[in-house]
């Protein structure tokens, strides 16, 4: 029996259950203010909830929340991975299909990056799928800029150090060249932020473009750029090694 169990769950993983937003944003809105446990301000993300327990974001109470859902989903490049863009530009989930529900993404994709992004309407399974701990391998192809040789490339095999940062073993493997310009399949289990491009730049080339397309055991495929599709519950679960429902408040 899990602690969250003897005692509840607690209040941040419930909202990102209910898909309002990831783990992590709903501890923001806990230090908003805009959380309350029947009836009364949140003030910790910490508080635990029992199963009778009514708790509401922005005044308007949870809902049951939804059977967990996961989509495969193309981002095409100029799209930033968030709600809301303080700059005005275009976001990926303004642009979503339609027929989607309320989702929040597994990680995140940078501006001008493009191919596979996880998508889901349960926050928690976002989180259980995007930690570093899951160990599975993000590749992407990468068009590089400057002369390069698998040499080269072998380098980061071992890890490299940039700015106080450590970053883990990066696999590139050089598909061919032609000038200045190659294309390389890069192949990383860590996924910090803008990490291929910070190693790529830390061996003197530049990425001129960033097609994310792999994700664990999950693949682009054939997705064309905006276009989404779910992924079979029983294969994600297989995946993940859980029941067959995604368990709900006070059943971990």
């Amino acid at each position: 029996m899990s602690e969250d169990t003897a005692s509840g769950e607690r209040i941040a993983k419930i909202i990102a259950r209910a898909g309002i937003c990831s783990r992590r944003d709903a501890e923001k809105l806990i230090a908003e203010g805009r959380v309350a446990l029947n009836g009364e301000t949140v003030t910790t993300p910490a508080t635990k909830v029992g199963e009778h327990d009514v708790v509401a974001v922005d005044g308007k109470p949870l809902t049951e929340p939804d059977a967990a859902r996961l989509w495969r989903y193309h981002k095409p490049a100029g799209m930033v991975t968030t709600h809301k863009d303080p700059q005005g530009r275009a976001t990926v989930f303004a642009n979503l299909p339609k027929t989607l529900p309320r989702v929040v993404s597994v990680g995140r994709l940078d501006f001008n990056s493009e191919g596979l992004l996880l998508l889901t309407n349960d926050g928690d399974l976002a989180r259980r799928l995007e930690l570093p701990a899951g160990g599975w391998v993000r590749r992407y192809r990468a068009r590089l800029f400057g002369k390069v040789a698998q040499t080269d490339l072998d380098k980061l095999a071992t890890g490299v150090t940039i700015g106080g940062v450590r970053y883990g073993s990066v696999i590139a493997d050089l598909e061919r060249s032609k000038g200045v310009y190659s294309w390389a399949l890069v192949s990383l289990k860590e996924g910090k932020n803008r990490e291929v491009k910070r190693v790529m730049e830390h061996i003197g080339l530049k990425v001129a473009r960033l097609i994310r397309v792999q994700f664990g055991p999950f693949h682009l495929g054939h997705l064309e750029p905006g276009q989404a599709e779910e992924i079979p519950a029983r294969l994600w679960r297989e995946h993940l090694g859980i029941g067959r429902k995604h368990r709900k408040p006070g059943k971990d």
